[in-house]
């Protein structure tokens, strides 16, 4: 498995500490092609935002044709600043001139269906699973009924929700935020299965019909498998936030 890479302090800029340590990986980018794919971030801005200047500095260092920049969905709950990382991601690549996929997970899920739905069942699911923080992050008065929860967040950041994607594949790799169903096609999952499996996915050792790169379950580090590349190592559970660098037949990972 490949080093994590953290950033080196001094003068206000950000700088690749050291060479990313590459590992072979379960599959093979063709030449001039770059994935960096980052795990679960809920609310975690701070975190993000030292993540993407690590992403800016590396490409820099070794630049490519192409890369592309995944955000594996959760990008909410939990965390201090939810309304920070929406802002930051709905106003356009975060990173200058690196295209960038954003995935839905299942706390976008929640979320939009506690706002939309205006059901008390829908509501406390959501704030059983983190919800509360993310409504301080956009100034939703404490006490304030679920119905009126909708009219504080910015249309924009609404519509960004809506419109995550729920997949995005590059090559032999297909990014979602929990996993696939085994045995089915993967242009035929279903959506609760994309947002929420767990098992039996996490211990299958079939082969998928790609290598799946996915977050969702909590690990200390990365874990790299024939069929599958897990890589949320819970940044908001005292953890860090886990970016895999996927070029050519190998793997590193930038972590902040």
């Amino acid at each position: 498995m490949g080093s994590a890479v953290s950033i080196a302090g001094g003068g206000g800029g950000v700088t690749v500490a050291s060479m990313i340590s590459f590992a072979t990986a379960p599959a093979s980018l063709p030449p001039g092609q770059r994935v960096y794919a980052v795990g679960d971030v809920h609310g975690c801005l701070d975190r993000l935002r030292a993540l993407h200047a690590l992403i800016a500095a590396d490409l820099a260092a070794r630049p490519i044709a192409a890369a592309t920049l995944v955000h594996l969905g959760d990008l909410v709950d939990r965390g201090p600043d939810s309304a920070g990382v929406v802002a930051l991601l709905s106003a356009g690549p975060p990173v200058a001139g690196l295209p960038t996929v954003n995935l839905m997970g299942n706390h976008e899920q929640m979320m939009l269906m506690a706002l939309v739905s205006r059901d008390a069942d829908q509501a406390e699911l959501w704030m059983r699973n983190g919800g509360q923080p993310t409504l301080r992050s956009w100034s939703v008065p404490l006490g304030a009924e679920p119905a009126t929860w909708m009219q504080y967040i910015p249309p924009a950041h609404l519509l960004f929700l809506r419109d995550l994607a729920f997949t995005h594949r590059i090559g032999p790799y297909f990014f979602v935020h929990a996993g696939v169903r085994p045995g089915v096609k993967l242009e035929r999952q279903a959506p609760q299965d994309l947002l929420w499996i767990r098992e039996p996915f996490l211990s299958c050792a079939d082969d998928f019909g790609a290598v799946v790169v996915h977050g969702h379950t909590p690990r200390e580090e990365p874990e790299i498998r024939s069929n599958r590349i897990a890589i949320d190592t819970g940044a908001v559970l005292g953890g860090v936030l886990t970016c895999a660098v996927l070029e050519g037949e190998s793997i590193g990972f930038l972590q902040t």
